[in-house]
């Protein structure tokens, strides 16, 4: 029987300044699994479901809006492995993500979600605001609020763009890391999975000790809570060490290890595959 793989790129509009990067590590994984002897369709979200095509053995998504996610579900219904599934993806929007990080225990920020037209303008500053459902779709999504002033314009500018629900995000001091993941938390495979992590450059860097070990392990939790495979976030370490999540979100581009992570998530994909649907 023929393997056909389909992949989705992500909307344009949730790549905003990494239009090319989101896009290419989708065809290099795609690359991978061709080599290996597997059909690949790649496809953009607008093109579900326009061609009479085949079901997919699998389907590897960057897509996050609604639309496309909804026309996926039944395929993930009837059994058909998506990595990440949709309803990760989904979970990934922060009205739903800061409830289950809550729930497991994940070192967050303090965080509130409030209506963009009736919120307290006396919260507490400095604080984070930001659009709770997806991550950032273009400039003023997230905004670092230093005053009650720049609060209330950052909270404004998204209620005017008829973003219902924001985001207040306490702000923590410290070293700002970004990190990659590949493959699923407390499964039956530990050896396959990959992570890697480095520190974000636009920073005046502190240089405070961390465990590598503790930030593996609050991503690891991060991803299982939200039930992603492949994933990316930011974390800060405090000036005491600790490593607290800010965010964590599905399949990045991986633009500083673009070959070693395309191999992975090949490698991932094809164990999945033999592992059919997630329960």
């Amino acid at each position: 029987m023929t393997r056909r793989f389909w992949g989705i790129f992500r909307e344009r509009q949730h790549s905003p300044g990494r239009e090319s990067d989101d896009a290419e590590i989708l065809r290099l994984t795609a690359k991978h699994l061709e080599a290996a002897g597997y059909q690949v369709s790649l496809k953009t979200p607008d093109e579900l479901g326009e061609a009479d095509e085949p079901s997919p053995s699998l389907v590897f998504l960057m897509c996050e809006r609604v639309a496309a996610l909804g026309f996926l579900e039944p395929l993930a219904a009837r059994g058909i492995p998506h990595v990440n599934p949709p309803s990760a993806v989904l979970n990934t929007y922060r009205d739903r993500m800061i409830p289950l990080l809550d729930a497991s225990g994940v070192p967050f920020p303090e965080s509130c979600i409030v209506s963009s037209e009736a919120f307290d303008p006396g919260h507490p500053c400095p604080v984070w605001v930001k659009r709770a459902d997806v991550h950032n779709t273009q400039s003023g999504d997230v905004v670092f609020a230093r005053s009650p002033a720049e609060l209330q314009e950052a909270v404004a500018a998204l209620h005017r763009r008829g973003i219902p629900r924001i985001v207040l995000q306490r702000h923590v001091p410290g070293d700002l890391i970004k990190f990659y993941g590949v493959g699923r938390p407390g499964g039956e495979h530990p050896q396959d999975l990959w992570f890697r992590w480095f520190y974000h450059r636009e920073q005046e860097l502190a240089g405070y000790p961390f465990a590598e070990e503790a930030l593996w392990t609050v991503a690891q939790r991060a991803a299982r809570a939200i039930g992603l495979e492949v994933y990316g976030g930011d974390a800060i370490v405090t000036p005491v060490g600790e490593v607290v999540l800010i965010d964590i979100n599905a399949w990045p581009s991986f633009a500083l290890y673009r070959e070693e992570a395309s191999e992975q998530i090949a490698r991932w994909l094809f164990r999945r595959l033999a592992q059919g649907a997630v329960p």
